[in-house]
């Protein structure tokens, strides 16, 4: 099949399949005589195999480790709930991480709605933001900012 017949059994575009033929994650096809790539019908199996891999949020790293794994005959399904658990404690860290800071948030919206700065305020730039709000002494770790709070 060419790569336009591909493209719509999948429910992806040529551009995409030959993406991911650069990738790694898709092997070329033949040519037909003319130059065509010729797709089997194997390559609708693997897309399909690909598109739900990234729905699961692998990388096209992750997703070229696993099917070289099923490439040299071998089972890759301990290997893929190994990644799949790696995501999801990560998953688990990122809730935790926006937890702290809807609560953090919170803490600061409710204390900018507590008071107005005066003339005498001391604030350099806003003193929602540089003063403390009640309850929220806690110092928290927003990802890749450092310590706030």
């Amino acid at each position: 099949m060419k790569i336009g017949d591909l493209a719509e059994a999948t429910g992806t575009t040529p551009k995409t399949i030959r993406f991911y033929e650069q990738a790694g994650v898709l092997p070329e096809p033949v040519r037909t005589a003319s130059g065509y790539r010729d797709y089997g019908t194997e390559f609708v199996a693997r897309l399909m195999f690909i598109r739900r891999a990234q729905a699961a949020r692998l990388s096209l790293r992750e997703i070229r480790q696993v099917l070289a794994i099923h490439d040299r005959g071998d089972v890759p399904c301990g290997h893929v709930r190994g990644v799949l658990t790696e995501r999801l404690d990560n998953v688990r860290a990122q809730i935790a991480e926006l937890v702290t800071l809807e609560a953090h948030l919170e803490a600061l919206l409710a204390h900018a709605r507590g008071g107005e700065p005066t003339e005498h305020d001391s604030a350099g730039v806003c003193w929602i933001l540089e003063t403390d709000p009640a309850g929220a002494s806690d110092v928290i770790e927003v990802a890749g900012s450092g310590p706030v709070g």
